[in-house]
């Protein structure tokens, strides 16, 4: 069924799934469900809905399939446009490490890929506990584009700051960018503090909102190539210049042969993230056999098992 809808009925649509608006949530509660906004800051809500964006209206929102059990889940076929299933995509939810898909569209968007960059002592003393880090040292020097692998293939949380300081001049002025640059493709439900998805109460998104920065993403070749990888070697020099290579292993199990797509189904790519608090998540990019595309999502699913459980069972929709 497709679901084509002008800017008026979409803008009702949305916000009759989530009453929130960009860049005005001032305070939440322990649930991020539950909020506050001050609309004294008005925002033109028509500019972002100048063309058709595919949307998912309530009645196609609250699908149920026994074997789907976590909080947001979504797959669309986005070369016919049609969405195969859908429930709670615009909760606002904790993005985890799925926040890198918004930093890895404003790096694509705005910077040289072929800046070099110097570690900082902030992007290389992360303290978080269990926080994925690449183990960058203070004063090595890489290449934005290695940056930018290592943050989506291994998903480290030290490229992250890394990235955000080069590009924005600091993790708050990355944030401002993110924001900007999720607003500018129509996910107007997002507020991200920072560039890597590491807990902030005020750090949150909606399952929409990823499947439309997702989705600009995919125009991107090189972004695809990446995300396509099972593992990549980055190269650098420490603060002595004394070259440094290392591998980084996927987070994606369908790319390291752990878990197998459904007869048909091949996955190219996506991103994978986890928080106690956002639980496990996983956003794909996959083809069928007639060379249609899918962008799939599951959101705070029990843990990585359930997790790659669930989304091969979404993938199973495919017809």
């Amino acid at each position: 069924m497709k679901k084509k809808l002008i800017s008026t009925i979409l803008v009702a649509t949305i916000l009759t799934g989530c009453s929130n608006q960009p860049d005005v949530l001032l305070t939440y509660s322990e649930n991020p469900s539950r909020y506050q906004y001050d609309q004294s800051d008005n925002i033109n809500m028509a500019e972002f809905f100048a063309t058709d964006l595919t949307v998912i209206p309530d009645d196609l929102n609250h699908m149920q399939n026994s074997d789907i059990t976590a909080t947001s889940s979504l797959i669309v076929n986005i070369s016919d446009d049609e969405v195969l299933y859908a429930n709670n995509v615009y909760e606002p939810m904790y993005p985890a490490s799925l926040t890198k898909l918004i930093t890895a569209l404003v790096v694509l968007k705005h910077a040289d890929l072929n800046d070099m960059v110097t570690i900082s002592y902030k992007a290389s003393h992360i303290t978080e506990s269990g926080a994925k880090l690449c183990g960058f040292k203070e004063g090595d020097k890489i290449k934005l584009e290695a940056l930018l692998n290592c943050l989506l293939v291994y998903s480290g949380n030290d490229a992250g700051i890394a990235i955000a300081e080069h590009v924005g001049g600091s993790e708050e002025g990355f944030a401002k960018m993110m924001n900007e640059t999720a607003k500018s493709v129509g996910a107007v439900h997002s507020n991200f503090i920072n560039p890597h998805g590491l807990h902030n109460d005020n750090h949150y998104t909606t399952a929409y909102d990823l499947y439309l920065v997702f989705n600009e993403l995919l125009k991107y070749d090189k972004f695809v190539s990446i995300i396509n990888q099972e593992s990549y070697t980055a190269q650098y020099t420490d603060k002595d210049n004394n070259s440094k290579e290392e591998q980084f292993l996927s987070t994606n199990r369908y790319l390291k042969g752990i878990e197998s797509a459904p007869k048909g189904i091949t996955v190219v790519g996506g991103k994978t993230g986890t928080t106690s608090k956002a639980g496990s998540c996983l956003i794909l990019y996959s083809k069928d056999d007639d060379n249609k595309s899918y962008i799939s999502l599951i959101m705070q699913a029990r843990d990585g098992d359930s997790l790659f459980s669930q989304m091969t069972k979404l993938l199973g929709m495919i017809p």
